[in-house]
């Protein structure tokens, strides 16, 4: 039978996601040097959330291992991608690339550039959260890895020059020499590959990683369908099922999420509003993505997530629903 990390759970379900299996072999190791650097190396003392509810995911620092020099292939060449494959999409200066899930799966991060655009695409696939973030911060380029550690079930990300430690989903230091700054948001396309293929010519990452991974298998397999998450949160909604996909905003420091279960109600584009001002909400039922835009129709930086992962950073959130007449 596959390996299904929702039966595993916890620690080790993430530690096996990420194909260490010969670490697993030797607990004593493990847990000798886990107890040495129970925080992957990272000083979390006076983090801007709990300490307590900063988890230890399994691996150590850099077990997930990022991709920092990527190497791409044209879309023709990307016959091992079926249609339905979701992909993050990005577009800048008119050049566009796919990231397939298929293989940030197993990475999480990826530390690209565009002309003289640096950025890096994220993706937690506890959450199910793709994020693409400006990596000009504080004047200097940074580059990002996974850092082992979760708040909320999410990735915490670190940059290799500051050590800070960074909140996907917060899009925030919450710890480390730049706790507090924030990192900029681009919107992406967050799609199956035929959608985004079919909007223009675009690059595809590789498989010609440097790692040695079967990108032809996803280690979280029926984790997406599952009620079970594998590490806590600080707080949980019956509202909907905590994998159900939402489409999440921030406007002026105000958060409303548009559930799929209820875009699915109403006609696109949807007409509404958010911290007062009017947005459009474009929803393709077929290809299960979203996209919302302000009134001049600029794209708008949204995270495409599971309910339970947007509920749990944002617990005072406002939820769309359809108007009874």
């Amino acid at each position: 039978m596959a390996w299904n990390p929702t039966l595993v759970g916890g620690r080790w379900g993430r530690w096996l996601a990420s194909g260490l299996f010969l670490l697993a072999a030797v607990p004593l190791v493990i847990n000798a040097v886990q107890s040495e650097q129970p925080m992957n190396g990272f000083d979390i003392a006076g983090s801007l959330v709990p300490e307590n509810e900063i988890h230890h995911g399994g691996p150590p620092r850099d077990g997930i291992p990022a991709i920092s020099n990527p190497k791409f292939i044209s879309a023709s060449a990307a016959d091992w991608l079926e249609p339905d494959d979701r992909v993050i999409g990005i577009e800048i200066e008119g050049q566009r690339r796919a990231y397939p899930i298929r293989i940030l799966d197993h990475h999480e991060i990826v530390n690209d550039r565009i002309a003289e655009h640096a950025f890096a695409i994220t993706y937690c696939p506890l959450c199910g959260t793709g994020v693409a973030f400006d990596a000009m911060v504080a004047g200097e380029v940074r580059e990002f890895g996974v850092s082992g550690l979760l708040y909320n079930s999410d990735v915490l990300l670190y940059d290799r020059q500051s050590e800070s430690l960074w909140s996907q989903i917060l899009s925030k230091a919450v710890s480390g020499p730049l706790k507090g700054m924030r990192l900029d948001r681009i919107p992406i396309q967050h799609t199956t590959w035929e959608a985004w293929r079919a909007d223009g010519d675009s690059l595809v990452l590789s498989r010609d990683t440097g790692h040695r991974r079967d990108y032809s298998r996803s280690p979280y397999r029926g984790y997406d369908e599952a009620s079970e998450l594998n590490f806590p949160v600080n707080a949980r909604s019956a509202r909907y099922h905590p994998k159900e996909r939402v489409l999440g905003i921030e406007l002026d420091g105000r958060f409303k999420a548009y559930p799929f279960a209820e875009l699915a109600k109403v006609d696109s584009p949807l007409q509404d509003s958010c911290a007062g001002q009017r947005v459009v909400v474009v929803f393709d039922a077929q290809t299960r993505s979203g996209e919302v835009r302000d009134q001049s129709g600029r794209l708008l930086p949204s995270i495409n997530s599971f309910w339970f992962a947007w509920y749990a950073f944002h617990p005072d959130t406002g939820v769309f629903e359809p108007r009874s007449d």
